[in-house]
């Protein structure tokens, strides 16, 4: 009984760190004159990755590299059709309103980059090198995104105040000290809730003698998701597309090339050749799916959310049976 209570604990201090989270990042924005989106991509995609690195660190250091290489993986499959998907059910998510096309193909090859190091058989130290020196350009690009954006002036900042100051306690002269409050109870609470609710999950889980490739493609995957999943709801309650999508756009570039990069420094990590045959490439495919609300300007409806979830319930099922 004390597995589930604490699975339930854990999900609560998710569901109030990724409210604090969205909170912070978004008045940290207003304060600077810097984008949602930017801030989505970096500050909220790291701290709700967190997670994720943690897991995959352990994992690795206990030879567990299934858990490692499917948490991330499927972390990212996840992002894209669960954790997209629920907030559409809940209401309309309007893509159509943002502006993602640069870092959606940042994505994507970050996506490519991680396959190919992962058809070598095992990824190294040299591996993570690459993808960390990815990810250093990536964030480089952002940050002279965000600098050109405030040289733009005062036009840019006004329109960025429109869409922000209809959020619950968005407000452009919030105190630091807050602001930082705010951030510091997501970045903490987030791990901490994945933590325990990942943990005492894989507990349950390994009573029904469940692989470990399996358990980091589903279960792991799915609980180190939850803090994308609590900060994109959030997200969307408050009307925040672009923090939404910019959190999963980010956290899955986080994932893939920080995650994977940070871990390979513990020890080599084994693909196994199940990845190789249908789950990269599933993954792959649901970054795809994202085309149409990235270059045609379409929202993630309802029905798109169904839609979503629906493909995702259909891939669990695949793997679990």
């Amino acid at each position: 009984m004390m597995p589930w209570l604490l699975c339930a604990l854990g999900l609560v201090i998710l569901l109030l760190a990724g409210d604090a989270l969205v909170r912070g990042a978004v008045n940290l924005s207003l304060r600077l004159g810097v984008p949602a989106l930017i801030v989505s991509l970096t500050i909220v995609a790291f701290g709700t990755s967190a997670p994720e690195l943690l897991i995959a660190i352990n994992a690795v250091h206990e030879n567990a590299d299934g858990i490692a290489l499917g948490n991330v993986v499927g972390s990212n499959t996840a992002n894209i059709l669960l954790v997209l998907g629920i907030p559409a059910i809940i209401a309309t998510l309007h893509t159509s309103q943002c502006s993602t096309r640069k870092n959606y193909v940042y994505m994507l090859l970050a996506s490519v980059l991680f396959i190919a190091l992962a058809f070598c058989g095992t990824l190294t130290i040299w591996s993570g090198l690459v993808l960390l020196t990815a990810l250093t350009l990536f964030l480089l690009a952002a940050f002279r995104e965000a600098r050109e954006h405030r040289r733009n002036g005062c036009a840019g900042e006004a329109e960025d105040l429109d869409d922000l100051e209809g959020l619950e306690e968005a407000d452009p002269n919030m105190p630091y000290w807050r602001i930082a409050l705010y951030l510091g109870l997501g970045l903490v609470g987030l791990p901490l809730g994945a933590d325990l609710l990942v943990d005492n999950a894989t507990t349950i889980a390994r009573m029904y003698h469940i692989s470990e490739t399996v358990i980091g493609l589903t279960l792991v995957a799915i609980g180190t998701s939850l803090p994308e999943l609590a900060t994109t709801v959030m997200a969307t309650l408050r009307r925040q597309a672009d923090v939404a999508l910019g959190n999963v756009i980010g956290s899955n570039m986080f994932n893939l090339l920080a995650i994977i990069g940070i871990a390979t420094f513990v020890g080599p990590i084994s693909v196994d050749p199940e990845f190789l045959q249908f789950d990269l490439w599933v993954m792959l495919a649901a970054s795809l799916l994202l085309i149409p609300f990235v270059f045609l300007k379409q929202d993630i409806t309802r029905l798109w959310g169904f839609i979503l979830t629906g493909l995702y319930v259909a891939y669990l099922a695949v793997i679990l049976f």
